[in-house]
């Protein structure tokens, strides 16, 4: 099998570097117009600076507002309005589910896609592929794309006014971006493009971790001050960059599995796609029976950050074995990346390892 490394044709990070966003696609040949798909907030902080800067750049630009899930009628809304535009170009600005939806509508329509994160909350943003979702919030399935956006462009003056927790999430997705990508580089199992891991990618996903360590509990400091320092230069780069690379280029494994499976029940709805990760890594170290001193440090790391390690801080502190039950099954599911784990993993294995993480957890919790 072949070894496969993919990323984003040109990353570019800093201080309001949106003012920048024309000038950077100018760089890279794209045309206009642009559609510009933006959750409320990006659409409120910044819609004249887009004015300004796709003005500089000779690019004419329209926005679109971004109806809240990247579900397959919002992709389906979002190229109409392509189309009727004729967009040139889609630029998704928010969070990873519009990202998600702007990558899909763009992916179907054959047009580059240019990501702006307005939160560093997940590792979407560097990606070719999209999660989408049901109308209720549910998982329903992947989409996988021939490239990678042509260009991601981190504001971080943008990403430290916005709210703590959304950070602190992104760092529970990117946490797991080690743990699962070993395990598919020491398996030799595909990645999210079909080969094996590169050293390269392998390489990242281990710094990933390692900035975490060093800079997340600082990072999250100058967030809630709403200022920029290199702490949280580092942190946005690892939350973006280094775990999109990470996961998309090594692989996932049990984490996102069950992650996917929580999705399914309805007291998780209220949280964030890398709390559920956080945890859902939490069950991974639990079913490989990895060392007590790694989950200590994960633990740690977690508990000094504001993660949740335990079910209660998900939702789920009256869970029935029945919900138990229906959160395995779904992690389990036959197409589920759970299965790159080094050995054959079942429904009930996972629920027992929720139910031994959460024991952890609260052990954990109760000696701080």
């Amino acid at each position: 099998m072949l070894s496969v490394f993919c990323s984003p044709s040109r990353y570019t990070q800093g201080q309001d570097a949106t003012a920048r966003l024309g000038e950077e696609m100018a760089t890279l040949g794209l045309e206009g117009p642009a559609l510009v798909v933006a959750g409320r907030s990006p659409a409120r902080m910044l819609s004249q600076v887009w004015k300004a800067s796709f003005g500089d750049a000779g690019f004419t630009h329209e926005v679109h507002p971004f109806g809240g899930e990247c579900t397959l009628a919002e992709i389906a809304r979002i190229k109409d309005r392509a189309t009727a535009c004729k967009a040139g170009v889609i630029v998704g600005s928010g969070g990873g589910k519009v990202l998600d939806a702007a990558r899909a509508a763009a992916a179907d329509l054959r047009l580059p896609v240019v990501c702006c994160p307005t939160v560093a909350s997940s590792d979407a943003p560097c990606s070719a592929l999209s999660v989408i979702y049901s109308e209720a919030g549910v998982v329903e399935l992947f989409r996988i794309y021939r490239r990678n956006p042509d260009l991601v462009l981190v504001d971080t003056r943008v990403i430290a006014q916005g709210p703590p927790r959304l950070l602190v999430a992104g760092m529970g997705d990117a946490l797991a971006t080690w743990f699962e990508a070993k395990t598919c580089a020491d398996g030799r199992v595909r990645n999210m493009r079909g080969g094996l891991s590169t050293q390269t990618a392998l390489t990242l996903a281990e710094a990933c971790y390692r900035t975490l360590l060093e800079d997340g509990a600082d990072a999250l400091e100058a967030v809630k001050a709403k200022v920029v320092t290199p702490a949280l230069e580092r942190l946005v780069e690892a939350n973006t960059l280094l775990s999109g690379i990470g996961f998309e280029s090594s692989g996932l494994a049990a984490a996102h599995a069950i992650h996917n499976g929580l999705t399914t029940a309805r007291g998780t709805r209220d949280f964030l796609h890398g709390e559920k990760v956080a945890f859902g890594l939490l069950c991974q170290l639990v079913m490989e029976g990895q060392a007590r001193s790694v989950v200590e440090r994960v633990l740690g790391f977690a508990t000094a950050v504001g993660l949740p390690v335990t079910l209660a801080e998900i939702g789920l502190a009256g869970v029935t074995q029945a919900e138990l039950g229906l959160i395995a099954q779904r992690a389990t599911a036959r197409e589920e990346t759970i299965h790159n784990e080094p050995f054959e993993v079942t429904a009930v294995m996972v629920s027992d390892a929720i139910r031994a993480a959460d024991a952890i957890g609260r052990a954990w919790k109760s000696r701080l």
